[in-house]
């Protein structure tokens, strides 16, 4: 294996590619691409051109003096037509590439590393663990969706709204920020890489647009502190790599009192009825539709995500709650989904009472009076307001269905059968304490 810088022209988009078989030259291969892939295409030119180039190297192999591309036509594709937009199949994508090229930042690259193979076999064996599957392990292991979403997590690197552009135009917009300085955009990103962060700032992008979740002001406030901290290089990438940098920053900003609290929580809108007369003449009567049946069928909802960052040494709390949220079903596992319950509310209390040193909890304190403390430790920093405090208190109350004793008599109780009703009523009240435990 050898990498070299090749320069573009000697690159030629392979006409015998996989993807459509034999064709009979470049042109009829680029016109393939464009007939079968043109919105992909697109796309790629695009972000080839926001990014200033690619990252993966093309896979080529010498031909007499030039060289054929076995992996990477795509790539190649789209930075040949850059180059020369008269070579795209028709007049508009022609227009579309070169207004593209217009929009690249600087010296538009005229040689680009490849991976040169002289080894025809060799490729192919390459070609073969890149495209053909897992192959039990030999080929390039997929990420499932949860893969995707830690990398989402630890990155920010989701489509839809960027973030970074967000908060730049919304701090503009304020006239607290000159356009002219410019935010990192991929440390600003990675730092909100999470709803658990966003949220801790007071924003929301859980229903794929930016929403406010505390008073503009105490937003608009914390988010530009946090842009002049990246801007200013005070805090770079390493300072914010892993979940316990972006933490530990958030915290020393929580500390200086420069986060939104609970008080400034903003109250859900609620849409007011709207009274409409009745016509003279009545419509035709529409039969009753039937009730949609109840989509849930984990004690955690499995269509919704929770604003939870996982630490490295979460990996229990992790599993437990995935096998919550994705596995042990209310009405095949009960029994299973009330212990394991039980069990996340100890592991939840006992993180935030490790990570945030409570000096009140004695060791001898049971869970129910564990839970109470930790909810007036969550009161006394502004983290719940006094509504939801006030509720979580009713944990220590053994006389009633909403308590810790209620979950000790599902683990313990050999007459005391856990109802999926109740324990999906007991999580919806509980969700937020348990999330803000486990983000200590």
């Amino acid at each position: 294996m050898s990498f070299r810088s090749l320069a573009l022209s000697l690159l030629v988009v392979n006409s015998a590619n996989d993807r459509h078989g034999e064709l009979e030259n470049e042109t009829a291969a680029i016109g393939w691409l464009f007939n079968n892939r043109e919105n992909h295409m697109r796309n790629l030119a695009k972000d080839l051109v926001a990014q200033g180039g690619i990252y993966d190297p093309p896979l080529v192999a010498p031909e007499g003096n030039k060289y054929v591309v076995f992996d990477g036509n795509r790539r190649v594709t789209c930075l040949k037509l850059l180059a020369n937009p008269k070579r795209a199949p028709t007049i508009e994508l022609q227009r579309f590439f070169a207004e593209l090229r217009e929009k690249w930042s600087g010296v538009f690259p005229e040689r680009i590393t490849c991976q040169v193979e002289n080894d025809r076999d060799r490729i192919d064996e390459i070609l073969y663990r890149r495209h053909t599957g897992t192959q039990n392990g030999v080929g390039q292991s997929t990420w499932d969706d949860r893969m995707k979403a830690n990398f989402v997590a630890r990155t920010g690197k989701a489509s839809g709204l960027h973030v970074a552009d967000e908060v730049e135009r919304r701090l503009a917009e304020a006239r607290v920020w000159d356009r002219r300085r410019k935010i990192p955009r991929s440390n600003m990103n990675r730092l909100l890489s999470s709803e658990a962060y966003r949220n801790r700032l007071g924003f929301s992008l859980a229903r794929g647009q930016f929403e406010y979740t505390h008073e503009k002001d105490a937003v608009l406030k914390a988010l530009l502190r946090v842009a002049e901290d990246l801007s200013s290089r005070k805090i770079v990438l390493g300072d914010i790599w892993d979940v316990a940098g972006k933490r530990s920053y958030l915290d020393q900003l929580d500390r200086e009192g420069l986060l939104p609290t609970a008080a400034q929580l903003k109250a859900k809108e609620t849409s007011s009825a709207v009274n409409v007369k009745q016509q003279s003449v009545s419509p035709p009567t529409k039969p009753t539709p039937l009730p949609r049946p109840d989509p849930r069928t984990t004690l955690i909802p499995d269509y919704l995500t929770y604003a939870v960052t996982w630490a490295g040494e979460q990996q229990r709390l992790k599993a437990i709650w995935e096998e919550l949220q994705f596995q042990l079903k209310l009405s095949e596992h009960p029994n299973a989904v009330a212990v394991m319950f039980r069990v996340l509310v100890e592991l939840a209390i006992e993180n935030y009472v490790v990570k945030t040193q409570l000096t009140s909890i004695y060791e001898g304190d049971n869970l129910s009076n564990r839970a109470v403390k930790v909810a007036a430790d969550l009161y006394s920093k502004k983290k719940i307001d006094k509504k939801y405090h006030d509720e979580c208190k009713r944990l220590q109350n053994g006389d009633q269905l909403f308590s810790v004793a209620t979950m000790n008599r599902w683990v313990h109780s050999p007459r005391f059968n856990p109802s999926p009703q109740h324990m999906t009523a007991m999580w919806d009240s509980l969700s937020d304490f348990i999330v803000l435990c486990i983000n200590a």
